[in-house]
């Protein structure tokens, strides 16, 4: 029986990649893109500015179609294919994205982007800072 030979893929050369930083809070999403250095700004677009009521800029459907803009921005520079950095507030507060944070990576996917790496950036402390209100909390 003979030997079958094997072949790597040879890498795509007409991939041109760049960087989508999403921020996803409780309040707002950002969709934010870069170059592939992080170096040079693409597009820029928040949740917020998708909608006119305040209260909706950390749902879903705003995120969607921030994300939708930014992927449309990056397409008209060259960019047809991102690595995703998902990050969340961190720190001492939440840990665990908002609701636009999906959307928005499946919005990328549907407007023909090829997605390399998603990767979580959020922000956790080793050890912590004293959460702000003070020994006995903040009084309302």
């Amino acid at each position: 029986m003979p030997e079958r030979q094997y072949s790597r893929p040879k890498p795509r050369t007409d991939l041109r990649w760049g960087v989508v930083n999403i921020f996803s809070s409780s309040n707002s999403t950002i969709v934010h893109v870069t170059d592939i250095t992080g170096s040079e700004t693409i597009a820029r677009v928040s949740s917020g500015m998708m909608t006119d009521k305040d209260r909706e800029g950390g749902s879903p459907f705003p995120a969607l179609i921030a994300a939708r803009r930014v992927a449309e921005a990056a397409r008209e520079r060259g960019i047809n294919a991102v690595h995703i950095r998902v990050r969340a507030p961190g720190g001492i507060k939440s840990t665990n994205p908002g609701a636009g944070a999906q959307p928005a990576i499946r919005a990328l996917a549907r407007a023909g982007m090829r997605i390399g790496r998603i990767e979580d950036v959020t922000p956790i402390p080793h050890d912590t800072c004293r959460k702000k209100g003070g020994r006995r909390g903040r009084r309302v």
